[in-house]
């Protein structure tokens, strides 16, 4: 982190010092992460464990009054004294993913900063601007939401120059109630561009169109009517192959990713990293170096050369349709195993997403493991084989039945299941 004077620090609430130094050379929240110069911010109760992080090394402990504002304040003010330019993403799906792709290709080019997995939101934002170092050129944060308002009181802690929004589609309706609405709260981070700043947003998106008309920025479209496009890919084992159409030039790149989906976040990447003013001839240089957030499309060999891919994290409607399609690709003729559990947040129409999802779960899994109330949508599509269970334990006992040698099983759901569980037992070979 840029050194920040303590006395900036203790209007923010209580501060206890070292002693021995006058500024924080690093920010954290969880006393076990402390390093030598660290200021220790305790929220969530996180003054019980103010000894631990003397202990370790910690130049300062703060008891904040406002346990928000003060790492938004502490967030802001290590970002004042940098030059660096700052990328924010957002969407309803894709944004950790992009986030990965994006700081792998600047990385081989540019000193960065990368918010950590998904680093996204009060805590998460102030934690990434706070690793801000002298000589960091680029920062890639990553902002979520969870209702109308707080992803512009993000960007005023981070004031992006690059915005990218991945996409928008029903998540969060629990709580925003449309599409449209939950457009208007992406958008946010458009409205909060400086002039000249550079939007980043996909086509088609009807939803998010009354929200990209400012004149005074400059805005550059991913999909199938912008100015990239992904041409043609190819999938390996371990790698694909990707053509995108860059107003009309070839790019060609090999990444370390499978995935379909994957390419049109890379298309996207692929903007703000030209937007960055980085050599789009040399991108090549980190495409295959990506390294993506834990559980987000892991793969791990199963026996009889079977395949795990754990998309455990999280999911939604477009999420979960474009795993099906991954796992029907990346099986061939292999048995396609889909353990699903809820969605969550969906509002009250989440019956009839889920009943969607178990229709693309009949066309691209010939088994399907639904887990929790929701989840029983998935099933009475058609697939040959379903199974329903009521935990993540019940669960364990269903997959030790159905899961086979040579299977490729997916494991997806909303992160407040748990299913992490479920991919780490079959990983272990416990089902």
């Amino acid at each position: 982190m840029i050194p920040l004077p303590l006395a900036e620090v203790e209007p923010l609430g209580r501060l206890t010092r070292a002693g021995w130094t006058d500024e924080a050379t690093g920010m954290q929240v969880d006393s076990r992460r402390v390093e030598e110069g660290d200021l220790f911010v305790a929220v969530a109760g996180g003054a019980d464990f103010a000894k631990h992080a003397f202990a370790r090394g910690a130049a300062a402990v703060l008891i904040p009054h406002d346990e928000f504002g003060a790492l938004a304040a502490i967030g802001a003010a290590v970002r004042s004294r940098s030059s660096a330019k700052v990328v924010g993403i957002t969407g309803s799906t894709g944004k950790t993913s992009t986030k990965d792709i994006l700081a792998a290709l600047c990385a081989p080019h540019a000193k960065i900063v990368a918010a950590e997995g998904g680093h996204n939101n009060e805590i998460g934002l102030p934690l990434t601007l706070a690793s801000i170092e002298p000589d960091t050129e680029i920062v890639v944060a990553e902002m979520g939401m969870r209702g109308l308002g707080q992803i512009a009181e993000l960007c005023a802690t981070a004031k992006p120059e690059i915005a990218i929004v991945t996409g928008v589609g029903p998540v969060h309706l629990e709580l925003l109630g449309t599409v449209e609405r939950v457009a208007q709260a992406k958008a946010e981070i458009v409205g909060a561009l400086p002039p000249g700043g550079v939007a980043i947003a996909p086509t088609p998106a009807p939803e998010l169109e009354p929200f990209l008309a400012r004149e005074d920025i400059e805005l550059r479209r991913f999909g199938p009517d912008g100015e990239i496009a992904v041409a043609g890919f190819e999938a390996g084992d371990r790698c694909a192959d990707v053509a995108f159409d860059l107003r009309g030039r070839r790019l060609e790149l090999r990444f370390n990713f499978t995935s379909r989906h994957q390419a049109d976040n890379a298309a996207a990447a692929l903007l703000a990293y030209e937007a960055l003013g980085l050599p789009l001839a040399r991108a090549k240089d980190g495409a295959d170096r990506i390294a993506f957030s834990r559980w987000r499309g892991e793969e791990t060999s199963l026996p009889g050369e079977g395949l795990l891919i754990n998309d455990a994290y999280n999911a939604n409607p477009v999420s979960m349709e474009a795993a099906l399609e991954h796992l029907t690709a990346r099986a061939g003729s292999r048995r396609r195993v889909a353990v699903l559990g809820d969605m969550a947040e969906l509002g009250p129409d989440a019956p009839t997403f889920h009943r969607l999802v178990g229709a693309a779960a009949a066309r691209n899994a010939d088994v399907v493991v639904a887990i929790g109330e929701l989840a029983r949508g998935y099933l009475g599509a058609g697939a040959a084989d379903e199974r329903h269970a009521a935990t993540v334990e019940d669960a364990l006992i269903v997959l030790d039945e159905v899961v086979r040698p040579g299977d490729v099983v997916l494991v997806k759901a909303s992160r407040s299941v748990g299913l992490e569980r479920v991919a780490e037992a079959l990983a272990a070979a416990k089902v």
